[in-house]
């Protein structure tokens, strides 16, 4: 199912700021603004989770649910 979940998630106050400071960074580097810094939030995770390793070796050691595709 690749339909989108949507998610509400409160952040601590200081991150917002930090989160501004970022999109600006990114823009410097990468040309164009991104818009609203929470865009930024969903490819962070996928990077996150991409280049964790723990994560990684869970997944491989994880037993494969074939009901899922998983």
């Amino acid at each position: 199912d690749d339909r989108p979940v949507r998610l509400t998630l409160d952040l601590p106050a200081s991150i917002h700021p930090l989160l501004v400071a970022y999109a600006a960074a990114l823009a410097q580097e990468t040309g164009p603004p991104v818009g609203e810094p929470a865009k930024l939030i969903v490819p962070m995770i996928e990077r996150f989770m991409a280049t964790d390793r723990g994560f990684a070796r869970a997944q491989r050691e994880a037993p494969t649910d074939k009901a899922s595709g998983r």
